[in-house]
C-alpha cells in the first residue's frame, strides 16, 4: 500500500467518526475579524464573509467610522458587506392577557459595508503582540519544497494563508505563528498543491476558472488541496500532527457539496497528481511510505 492509500484511507476512518472543529493553526484568536472601535469580533456568518478577504489587518470600520476616526478611504476600494437581523416588535391581535396586549418578535434581516484598515489612510492600527514560537525548520519538508519543479513565489508574513492564481505566489504567515511546525509546512503543502492547477503546471479547472466562495468548483479545489497536503505530510512523515486537522476541514467542505463523500474519489486523484507534481514523481513511479520516515 502507498502513502496516498495509506493517507486517503485514515482520512475516510476519521470522517465516518464525525466531525472535528477545524482551525487556523496560527494566531488565530488575535486575527479574528472585529470593529476597531468597538473591539467585538464578528461571529457567524460575517466572520467567514470577512475572513475571506486579502487583507491582513483583522480591524474593520464603517465608512463613517473611517471619518471619525480621521482618516479616508483609498481611493477606488470596495466594500465588504456585514449583516445583521435587527428584531421588531409586532403585536398580537385579539390576544389580552392581564389587559396587556401580548407582542412578538419578528427578525428583519439588514446589512452594512465596512472597509478593512488596510483599505483606509490616516488611521493607526493598535499595536498586537503576536505569538512567536520557537520552531526550527523541519527537513524533510524542507527539501520538498526546495525541489518542486516551477515553484511559485512565496512570501511570508501576515496573518492570511492563501495561493494567488492570477500572480502565480503563496502568501503564508510565518513560522513562528504557528502551532507546531507540522502545522506550518501541512499550510505550505495545501497552497503548494493549489499552485499546481496553474496553467504552467497542471492547468486544473478548477484553478483556471474563476470561482466564488463556498461554490461546488471552489469546494471541489479545497479537498484537492487538504487531500494534497495531507498525501504530502503522510510522505514526510509529519501526519499524525495533522491528520485530523486535514479530517475535519475535508468534512466541513464535504458539508458544503452535500455529504458526497464520492467526491472524495475524484478530489483524491486530482490531489495525488498534485503531490506527484511536488514530489517531482515521475508517471508511473510509486512512491511508498518509508517507515523510518513514518516513525
Amino acid at each position: 500500500m502507498n502513502v496516498y492509500e495509506i493517507i486517503n484511507n485514515r482520512i475516510m476512518e476519521l470522517l465516518e467518526q464525525g466531525t472535528i472543529p477545524w482551525r487556523k493553526p496560527w494566531n488565530a484568536e488575535s486575527n479574528n475579524p472585529k470593529n476597531l472601535i468597538s473591539k467585538k469580533s464578528y461571529r457567524g456568518i460575517n466572520h467567514f464573509l470577512l475572513s475571506c478577504t486579502p487583507y491582513h489587518s483583522p480591524y474593520w470600520l464603517t465608512f463613517k467610522q473611517v471619518q471619525d476616526k480621521g482618516g479616508h478611504v483609498k481611493k477606488g476600494e470596495r466594500s465588504t458587506m456585514v449583516i445583521f437581523w435587527k428584531w421588531l416588535d409586532k403585536s398580537t391581535e385579539g390576544i389580552i392577557l392581564n389587559e396587556t396586549l401580548s407582542t412578538s418578535k419578528i427578525p428583519i434581516l439588514r446589512y452594512y459595508n465596512v472597509f478593512n484598515i488596510d483599505q483606509t489612510e490616516g488611521i493607526s492600527p493598535p499595536t498586537t503582540e503576536e505569538t512567536q514560537n520557537d520552531h526550527e525548520p523541519l527537513p524533510g519538508p524542507e527539501q520538498i519544497i526546495k525541489n518542486m519543479p516551477l515553484r511559485p513565489e512565496l512570501r511570508f508574513g501576515g496573518n492570511k494563508a492563501y495561493y494567488s492564481p492570477s500572480l502565480d505566489y503563496i502568501q503564508l504567515p510565518n513560522l513562528s505563528t504557528f502551532d507546531s511546525p507540522e502545522e506550518y509546512y501541512s499550510t505550505l503543502f495545501h497552497e503548494l498543491v493549489h499552485s499546481t492547477g496553474h496553467i504552467s503546471r497542471l492547468g486544473r479547472k478548477s484553478i483556471l476558472e474563476p470561482s466564488y466562495f463556498g461554490s461546488h468548483e471552489y469546494s471541489k479545489e479545497e479537498l484537492v488541496a487538504e487531500m494534497g497536503a495531507a498525501f504530502l505530510c503522510g510522505y514526510t512523515g509529519i501526519e499524525q500532527r495533522t491528520i485530523e486537522n486535514s479530517a475535519a476541514y475535508i468534512q466541513g467542505w464535504l458539508r458544503e457539496l452535500k455529504n458526497d463523500k464520492t467526491l472524495l474519489i475524484h478530489a483524491a486523484a486530482q490531489a495525488q497528481k498534485g503531490a506527484d507534481y511536488i514530489l517531482n514523481k515521475k508517471e508511473g513511479e510509486e512512491i511508498e511510505l518509508v517507515e523510518a520516515i513514518a516513525a
